[in-house]
């Protein structure tokens, strides 16, 4: 495997690690305290999982844009998975801040 297809199935793979990540990570301070999991914790982490895929879409986006066809495609579909994953994690940090945390 070249290094250049090997740095964007990286890029295609990030995304979504960042947002199981992010939803494994939120889970964990659910069960410890369930008030740790809002302000200011919860906007960082979704902050921080926001730019790992801002990242992969950034890495990804020289060989998008390329017309090379050998990795073009899973370019492509890695910045489409950069912006999908970026959208759920970004509805889900903004849920942190409007619904409190340890209501049930």
């Amino acid at each position: 495997m070249t290094g250049k297809r090997a740095r964007i199935l990286a890029t295609l793979a990030a995304p979504p690690l960042a947002w199981y990540l992010f939803e494994q990570g939120m889970g964990f301070t659910l069960r410890g305290s369930c008030a740790t999991a809002g302000f200011p914790i919860g906007p960082i982490w979704g902050v921080a999982s926001l730019c790992a895929c801002l990242l992969a879409a950034l890495v990804a986006w020289p060989t998008a844009r390329g017309t090379a066809r050998s990795g073009a495609f899973l370019a492509r579909l890695a910045l489409l998975a950069a912006g999908l994953f970026a959208l759920a994690i970004s509805y889900q940090t903004l849920a942190i801040l409007i619904i409190p945390p340890c209501a049930r």
